[in-house]
């Protein structure tokens, strides 16, 4: 394939850009989850919780940034009211087929749960009664929608403790801005004092490895990242290795602006990540692995 030999230096310019290289859509039934990923992870009391992951299925997010492949996962139309609350009862369902004792659940839509066309508003009473009786709910958003929905949502939820996923990516400030995530380090900082306001947990999503950072510099920029988030009272980041397959990435590669962390380069940053914590004696503050995994 034939890629652009430059990145676009604006914002609309990149929209255009990334959109123009990806690949076809898959055609997805929005009552219908995508995938449900059932796991251990460690709590912020030290012992280990039994959490659901579901994949949902909704509209796609308004956002076009460069690494992201999650558009293939969602739909081009809003989501139908009724149809987040039916998925997740599916999922229920299916967990306790299983016999899965679950008190944590991940709600991602490859998408921004607070974004109203994602998520209606109208659907947050039913969320809540299904999911009443978890310790916490997970969900995903962009920065900028942090505001008076994830009130009303926590809300509605009643017992169960709220976490809100942000990707800030990395601190890298001209890196973050060619993500073209059209956000800054301080937008990210804004929206993590709000949930800090709301008593809202956060979770920080950052690549290993993000496109536009040279390779000699990913290991310091990445430890940045770390302190930035903590700073920012993250209760967890969670670290995904960045990958191609959307397009733009391999474009990006060809250009000499990404290069795919190799398994020794994601060991590499995890331990790195971890001798920090140790070093500092940064408990608050768990660090996760993330493989981004997704229905494919």
């Amino acid at each position: 394939m034939h890629y652009p030999t430059a990145y676009p230096q604006t914002a609309a310019a990149r929209d255009r850009f990334i959109i123009d290289l990806r690949g076809a859509r898959p055609q997805h039934d929005p009552w219908q989850y995508q995938d449900l990923v059932i796991e251990d992870e460690p709590t912020e009391h030290g012992d280990v919780a039994r959490v659901a992951t579901i994949f949902l299925t909704g509209r796609e997010c308004p956002w076009r940034c460069a690494m992201c492949d999650l558009w293939r996962f969602t739909t081009r139309h809003d989501t139908p009211a009724g149809a987040i609350p039916a998925q997740i009862e599916a999922a229920r369902d299916t967990w306790r087929v299983r016999g899965e004792q679950i008190s944590r659940v991940k709600l991602y839509n490859a998408s921004n749960f607070f974004d109203p066309r994602a998520v209606p508003e109208s659907d947050y009473a039913a969320i809540g009664a299904q999911l009443g009786a978890l310790h916490q709910v997970i969900v995903e958003s962009h920065p900028a929608l942090i505001g008076e929905r994830v009130s009303r949502f926590a809300d509605a939820l009643g017992g169960p403790r709220l976490e809100v996923a942000m990707g800030l990516e990395t601190a890298h400030p001209a890196a973050l801005d060619a993500l073209n995530k059209r956000m800054t380090v301080d937008d990210f900082s804004r929206a993590a004092a709000e949930l800090q306001r709301r008593n809202i947990a956060l979770r920080v999503f950052l690549l290993i490895f993000p496109p536009f950072i040279p390779f000699e510099e990913q290991d310091a920029w990445l430890l940045k990242s770390v302190a930035a988030a903590e700073g920012y009272g993250a209760s967890v980041i969670s670290l995904i290795p960045a990958r191609a397959g959307n397009g733009t990435m391999e474009a990006l590669t060809a250009q000499g602006l990404f290069r795919p962390p190799t398994p020794e380069d994601v060991e590499r940053s995890l331990q790195l990540v971890r001798a920090r914590a140790t070093s500092h004696g940064s408990r608050a503050t768990r660090v996760l692995l993330d493989p981004w995994a997704h229905a494919n």
